[in-house]
């Protein structure tokens, strides 16, 4: 049995941490479980603790319940839509299963993951399916544009928004070098597909994640692919040592140069956001306009309001 100074002294600490994890959530407008807000928390807290808190920020009208959902808006749509978004994302995982397999088929691939916003089991209408990437050390250009190559073909019949691949890091970059709310949740909600060793190797070298949510564990268990190609095996064989190397540096420095006369330029994608690709030898990734940046202000703005409003 748990003194009760314990749990006075703990529901202000408890109270602070659900209201953070509704926060980050709110900023997509999506309801939590009990179960997700003891996923997300930032700290470790006994059961009856999270019930009692949620229950008294529930009376003071801090937070409030719809069905099995909890929120700081008081908006049943929303609820509502989380299911519906949940089950689109169902339906669409056994498809990103197979895609994923399939990707790491491809020259240099070492590992795929499902990431955005289907990691976190929601889907809205227009869903995009986005994969993260990890390649082999130093022949991440060479895997990438044969994988854009390829997505080419995928316009011709429509299926381009199920080959978003948006973030690739190498083998020698698997930390990410952002340490903040959103990288975090990027990192944890990943749903690997392919490459076990290597997603493996990636999970333990960013155990950092474990200060942001210590209590998350992966809810989904999708097969893990390890079956590899006659051409992944022919091309890496093809490009071994300096001619690989020529070619990787090549095509960085092409990239490179390409988009950043996109980005002066001002041009937009298909969602009608500006075009923000950040390159290195080791990684690219995809920030169109300054997305990770706005969420993480967004937060800090969010829960300075409510330390000033209730605390």
């Amino acid at each position: 049995m748990i003194p009760a100074f314990d749990i006075n002294v703990t529901a202000k600490k408890a109270e602070l941490a659900i209201l953070k994890t509704l926060v980050y959530f709110d900023i997509f407008d999506y309801p939590l479980s009990q179960r997700d807000i003891k996923s997300f928390l930032e700290c470790h807290l006994h059961d009856e603790v999270l019930t009692r808190a949620l229950r008294q920020l529930i009376s003071d009208r801090i937070i409030f319940k719809t069905g099995e959902f909890y929120s700081l808006q008081n908006n049943l749509q929303k609820a509502e839509k989380r299911l519906q978004g949940n089950l689109r994302a169902q339906k669409l995982l056994p498809r990103a299963a197979k895609i994923g397999a399939f990707l790491y088929k491809f020259p240099y691939v070492r590992a795929v993951a499902v990431s955005g916003s289907l990691s976190k089991n929601y889907a809205d209408e227009k869903a995009d399916i986005d994969f993260f990437i990890i390649a082999k050390e130093n022949r991440l250009w060479i895997a990438r544009t044969i994988l854009h190559l390829f997505k080419k073909l995928t316009f011709l019949f429509g299926r381009q928004h199920f080959y978003c691949m948006n973030y690739f890091i190498d083998e020698k970059a698997l930390i990410i070098p952002e340490r903040n709310i959103y990288t975090a949740m990027e990192v944890v909600t990943l749903m690997p597909l392919a490459g076990n060793y290597t997603m493996n190797k990636f999970f333990e070298v960013n155990s950092w994640t474990e200060k942001w949510f210590p209590e998350y564990e992966s809810g989904e268990n999708l097969r893990i692919s390890e079956k590899e190609s006659w051409f992944k095996k022919f091309t890496e064989r093809f490009f071994n040592k300096r001619k690989g190397d020529s070619l990787d540096d090549f095509l960085f420095a092409l990239t490179t140069r390409r988009w950043q006369k996109k980005a002066r330029e001002g041009r937009k994608n298909s969602k009608g956001k500006i075009m923000n690709l950040i390159t290195g030898k080791h990684f690219s990734k995809s920030n169109p306009e300054a997305f990770q940046e706005k969420v993480v202000a967004m937060y800090q703005n969010k829960i300075d309001q409510l330390k000033n409003a209730i605390f």
